[in-house]
């Protein structure tokens, strides 16, 4: 039997859990109830639990540290976290020390199940309990899971071209579905989480819409690709009212259980209802449509039709922005890009009858059209295409056009501030080879010219680039070294000033003299007795 202590502050709640479910069928047995963490932490250490079914938050012990303290005590321990809407920022963190799942309040008994079943499938696998009907029933389940999920892939593959019979579906891919009404959903979620919670988060997004809409279809399927779940639902024409209900419902669900994971939000697209296999990618494609327009319409809900494309001047807009991209490209001037490119969004924004796949559209145009000014331009930037993946990588992530502005921006903002950090350098490189030159030359008779020609440049431009990069003219850098080496010799050598003269590069001693004396206002000789 899998051994579980059940934690909760209120004694309701406890009783509530361990009367819910018939917990033998589970193969489970309570051993023990505690009201605190501490209380849990010892009942961990007397029963040595296979699974631990706990409050987030309760006296004694925050429950952060019960869950990583109990980890401390009997490491192949799970957990099953139990939290109230508002506490997502503890159930996240608990998700990251290895929660498996989590139960929101008020608790369900479904949910409850669900969730026990999985513990009890994943206890069977780590102690190798499974006998070998159930192993070769699972791997035959996983097996099938793979078959029905390929027909997505199918469908968004360039071999979707092929319509779709429907006993090819129900023969290659292991559906059965009958003739009737069939439409494709997307479940979109843009969220920042860690992969182990997008993980959790996943399971229960399947799970509500497969429990929810399954009952009222002939067959349906749902899996994840990325951030997006593809489903699929079969049933009859009877039926439409009844499914787009159930859709409807499953979102209002889903809602509460994304409200457990901070800046996390949910769109289902919902395609097209088509009546034939075959015309399948319609449905996905006005599911894909949906789900995009959520950057105008909103996150947090249903979207099922997408308005017509109004007419307006494409053209003019990318032909502004091209011009304004490349005038603040061609002096490296980032402010100016940014405000092209809030200029561009703001024009965007107001064109009539814009929908989101156009809008989105044109933020991947204007993302090119930068890359295109660089190539036009000969500027070098190192993995120029990564630019474009990381803003698409990035606008596959948003909820709302700002968001998908503000990406846009600041990848292209941030490229520029690199290209521009990059020139800065390349100015600088020859300016430290002209000093490290002037180092090691200046007793000799050392020119602009000479200098200049050493680091490739003409002696005008090197002059003013000299200038600019150590706040001072050639001749007083030149100057300087020379005095300073002047100042080592005259402190540490008895060398006459005529030989010092001589070895920092001075052919005149009255010229020396008069330098060494405008640089620290005395004498060689007056120095020396000072410093030596």
């Amino acid at each position: 039997m899998i051994k579980v202590v059940v934690a909760d502050d209120e004694v309701k709640v406890c009783q509530l859990i361990c009367n819910l479910v018939d917990w033998s069928t589970f193969d489970m047995e309570i051993v023990a109830v505690a009201h605190n963490g501490e209380e849990a932490l010892e009942m961990v250490r007397q029963h040595e639990p296979d699974l631990l079914v706990t409050d987030i938050r309760m006296p004694g012990c925050d429950g952060l540290e019960m869950i990583a303290r109990a980890k401390q005590l009997r490491e192949d321990l799970d957990f099953v976290i139990i939290s109230g809407y508002r506490h997502f920022e503890y159930a996240q963190s608990a998700i990251k020390y290895g929660v498996s799942d989590y139960l929101l309040k008020p608790i369900q008994k479904e949910e409850l199940c669900s969730t026990l079943e999985k513990m009890r499938r994943r206890y069977q696998m780590r102690t190798e309990q499974l006998s070998n009907e159930e192993r070769l029933r699972m791997r035959l389940q996983s097996d099938i899971d793979k078959l029905r999920c390929g027909l997505f892939n199918h469908l968004l593959s360039a071999d979707a071209n092929s319509p779709l019979s429907l006993e090819q579906v129900n023969r290659d891919y292991h559906f059965q579905f009958a003739p009737g009404l069939f439409q494709i959903f997307i479940a979109k979620v843009d969220c920042p989480l860690s992969r182990d919670s997008v993980k959790v988060l996943e399971e229960k997004v399947l799970h509500t819409l497969c429990g929810t809409l399954r009952p009222v279809c002939t067959d349906m399927e749902a899996c994840f690709t990325g951030s997006r779940a593809y489903g699929i639902l079969n049933y009859p024409e009877e039926c439409r009212a009844t499914v787009r209900k159930r859709v409807l419902s499953a979102m209002d669900e889903l809602l509460v259980q994304t409200g457990l994971f901070e800046n996390t939000q949910l769109t289902i697209g919902l395609g097209t209802a088509v009546d034939h296999p075959g015309r399948l990618e319609d449905s996905l494609q006005s599911a894909e449509a949906a789900v995009v327009q959520r950057l105008l319409d909103g996150t947090g809900k249903v979207i099922e039709k997408v308005p017509q494309e109004g007419a307006f001047d494409e053209d003019r807009l990318l032909s502004t922005v091209t011009r304004e991209i490349e005038s603040a490209v061609e002096v490296l001037d980032r402010d100016a890009l940014s405000a092209a490119l809030k200029r561009f969004q703001k024009d965007a924004l107001a064109a009539p009858g814009i929908n989101g796949q156009h809008l989105l559209s044109l933020a991947q145009k204007a993302c090119r059209i930068y890359i295109m000014v660089l190539r036009k331009h000969q500027i070098h930037v190192e993995n120029l295409d990564e630019i474009y993946q990381r803003f698409s990588q990035k606008s596959e992530a948003c909820g709302s056009a700002p968001e998908l502005f503000r990406h846009l921006s600041g990848i292209l903002c941030e490229s520029l501030d690199a290209i521009l950090q990059d020139r800065r350098q390349a100015e600088k490189r020859p300016v430290r080879a002209a000093k490290q030159y002037i180092q090691e030359h200046y007793m000799e008779s050392v020119s602009l010219e000479e200098v200049a020609d050493f680091v490739g440049f003409n002696a005008s431009y090197f002059s003013t680039l000299f200038k600019k990069e150590s706040g001072k003219n050639f001749l007083e850098y030149l100057s300087e070294v020379r005095m300073n080496r002047a100042k080592e010799l005259l402190k540490q050598t008895n060398f006459t000033v005529a030989n010092i003269c001589s070895q920092v590069g001075y052919s005149d001693l009255k010229h020396f003299t008069q330098s060494f004396k405008k640089a620290t206002g005395l004498k060689p000789n007056e120095f020396r007795k000072l410093y030596s």
